[in-house]
Formats: structure tokens, sequence, C-alpha cells
């Protein structure tokens, strides 16, 4: 299908979703070379990890390590292929389906790819090096939450449009999980906070550029 057979509404939501996504990668390469060049970021990553955390009771304790569950791959993953099955059962529809097996493949691809190349220690270790065989950078449970939360979102309001599924709401529902997830990590010392910061990028440009590709091709399948 030529750009020219895509519905105008479509394709202005494409071409504004690859711009978004175009600039969270850039965001990413930017932080990237922040860390490896060891500007003031990673001091901040210090200062961060230096403050000393109150002790929780253990059922706050448990409260936080399941909010970081929230970013937990397997989980996440789980969730995401059983709410795109059904969502495509009752449209009669793989889409839902083949978007978040592509999101997960890419999000896994490029998270493992980093992790591997960096080798970023954890803050637990009291050692921030890179090419370390650590593997902190970026955050998989923050790439996770946003990616895999976010794109639940967007099946819900594009295959029902009603309430209380509206779209600015699950956006907000969206921010508050991601954000959760980081704020735990952070608490639990188990990342830095620019392996979060680029979590979140890596999550969010593979988020949208899916949201690109399901712009780019129509369904009559597809409510909206």
């Amino acid at each position: 299908m030529s750009l020219d057979q895509i519905p105008s509404k479509r394709r202005l939501e494409m071409y504004k979703a690859l711009k978004i996504s175009g600039l969270l990668f850039l965001s990413y390469l930017a932080l990237t070379l922040s860390v490896v060049f060891n500007t003031p970021i990673r001091t901040f990553d210090q200062w961060v990890h230096k403050i000393d955390m109150p002790n929780f009771p253990w059922i706050w304790e448990f409260t936080i390590r399941r909010i970081d569950d929230l970013g937990l791959r397997g989980l996440t993953a789980s969730i995401l292929i059983i709410l795109a099955i059904f969502i495509g059962r009752r449209f009669q529809s793989w889409r839902p389906l083949n978007l978040a097996i592509l999101a997960i493949l890419l999000l896994n691809l490029l998270v493992g790819a980093s992790k591997i190349g960096f080798g970023r220690t954890k803050p637990r270790l009291k050692i921030d090096e890179l090419f370390a065989d650590g593997l902190s950078y970026p955050s998989g449970h923050s790439s996770n939450a946003l990616l895999t939360w976010g794109l639940m979102a967007y099946f819900i309001y594009r295959y029902t449009h009603k309430e209380p599924f509206q779209g600015f709401r699950l956006r907000w529902a969206v921010a508050v999980i991601s954000l959760a997830v980081c704020a735990a990590s952070i608490l639990r010392d188990t990342h830095w906070v620019s392996d979060l910061i680029g979590g979140l990028f890596v999550g969010g440009a593979i988020l949208v550029l899916v949201i690109a590709i399901d712009r780019a091709w129509p369904s009559k399948k597809q409510p909206s």
C-alpha cells in the first residue's frame, strides 16, 4: 500500500509518531554518550545512590517489590500477549498479537544488546564502571513498563473508545505505572537513575514506532 492510499488522518498520526519515536531514539543516544563520557549525569547517579534510604517495614518492602514487578519482563510480556489475543479474538484480527510480538522482540533486542555492549555495573556493587560485564544500562524494568503497559493502553483505546478507557486517562495510568517502577528501582538500589531514564527513552521510542507501524496499514477490523 502506498502512502497516498492511507487515509489522511492515519497518515498524519503515522508521521507524528515517527517524529516522536525519532526524537526519543536521539534522546537515548544523547544520554548514552553522556554516560559513556562520564558527564555530570553520572555524578548525579552517585548522589542519588548515596542517599540513605529509610528502613521500610516488611509490608512496604513487599509493596515496593510488587511495584517493581510491574516492569518485570516475563510478567508484562505475558499480560500483553494475553490481552492482545483477547482483543484479537474479539475483533477477529491478528494485528494486536502481531504488534505485541514485534514490540517485545524489538525491545529485547535493543535493550539486551545495549546491556551487553555497555556492561555497566549495578549500583549495589558500590562502583560505577562501564564495559565491566554488568547488565545495568539501560533498565529493562523501566523500558518494559512503558512499552508494555503503553501498548496495552493503546490497544484498549483503539479497539473500544469507551469510558473509562479514553486515551487521556490511559496515558496518565501508563505514566504513573512507569514512574512508580522507576521509583521502586531507586528505593531498592537496583539501577542508576540514568539507567532508568535510558530505559524510558528506549521503551517510549519503540512504543511510538509500533504505533506508527499500526497507523501505516489501515484495517477494516480496527474501529479507529
